[in-house]
């Protein structure tokens, strides 16, 4: 998913002064540790959520390259990202991450977790530095991370988990994030409440898409447009929204499931779980939340209409991803 050619003129140049602030952000006089804190940001990404920051708060300044402010925002979102992702791949026992060794894999579990502690430390102290509101919501997002996360591990391997529990998971682990990043761009400029809730519904109708378009991806892509193994989700338990949808549907599909599968037999689990339309269905819920989405910014009040047409043009990208 490209984001360079949304038409935001100072994105790029905005971008490239995040990547900057994410390597000043978590300097430390102990170089072990500022390897460890820096093994991803060097890594890339597309940095979605900076981005989303960004964009929102040029929606209220009419394309403004952003403000100090809006750059310490969106770095602070980016680290919250990034901490998660080394307690993710320690969770899920992952050996690479973007592409490189996982922190867990080419250190350990232990190095891991400190350092995506530390990550979301940095970020804590930048929203800090932008105020208590910002950094409160910070805090509170970091709690929905974590509660999203606790719920879905409470359910892995469960064939009987249900819509409103895959969606309450979603809408901590990855839908808050994105919900905040909008909202701390329209924060540091300053927008009416009513902007502000917009922008905060935009992000969190964007981010449900983003997450079930993700999942459904595992089952339907393959391992070479995924950058990793497809079926991940089934292999670790986890059955998302299209499995939940299936396994309603197809009974021999509740007698393979419920128990940790042979890798062998993955590929023929997701035909299995594909063969009723559960993809189809599973995608239809994401484009409501699309529809969501692009109503929220028709919506709000005073954004700069070339930032709500790029970022209409990105939900419905998510939409349409390959990967």
């Amino acid at each position: 998913m490209n984001l360079a050619d949304l038409g935001l003129g100072p994105l790029a140049d905005d971008l490239a002064r995040v990547e900057v602030s994410l390597r000043s952000g978590v300097e430390n006089n102990d170089a072990f540790l500022g390897d460890v804190a820096t093994h991803l940001i060097a890594a890339g990404g597309k940095r979605l959520r900076p981005a989303l920051g960004l964009a929102a708060y040029y929606a209220a300044t009419a394309l403004e390259p952003a403000s100090g402010a809006a750059v310490t925002g969106a770095t602070a979102v980016e680290l919250v990202h990034l901490g998660s992702l080394y307690h993710d791949d320690v969770i899920d026992e992952a050996e690479t991450r973007r592409g490189v060794p996982s922190v867990n894999a080419r250190w350990s579990n232990i190095v891991a977790i400190l350092a995506g502690d530390y990550l979301l430390a940095r970020a804590s102290a930048l929203a800090a530095s932008l105020g208590a509101d910002v950094a409160a919501l910070l805090a509170d997002t970091i709690g929905e991370l974590c509660r999203g996360q606790v719920l879905e591990l409470q359910h892995l391997f469960d064939v009987h988990r249900t819509e409103e529990s895959y969606f309450s998971a979603i809408e901590g682990k990855t839908a808050s994030l994105m919900a905040t990043a909008c909202r701390i761009g329209g924060m540091v400029a300053d927008v009416p409440a009513p902007t502000l809730d917009a922008l905060t519904s935009f992000g969190m109708h964007l981010g449900m898409c983003f997450q079930i378009v993700d999942d459904v991806l595992d089952l339907t892509a393959t391992d070479e447009a995924l950058g990793k193994r497809a079926g991940k989700d089934l292999l670790e338990g986890v059955y998302t929204l299209p499995v939940i949808d299936a396994l309603r549907a197809t009974p021999a599909l509740r007698a393979l499931l419920g128990r940790p599968l042979p890798v062998d037999s993955v590929d023929d689990v997701r035909e299995l779980v594909l063969a009723n339309g559960a993809a189809a269905s599973a995608l239809d819920v994401a484009r409501n939340h699309a529809t969501k989405a692009h109503e929220a910014l028709s919506g709000a009040d005073g954004l700069d209409p070339t930032v709500r047409g790029a970022l209409g043009k990105l939900v419905d990208r998510l939409i349409d991803r390959d990967s």
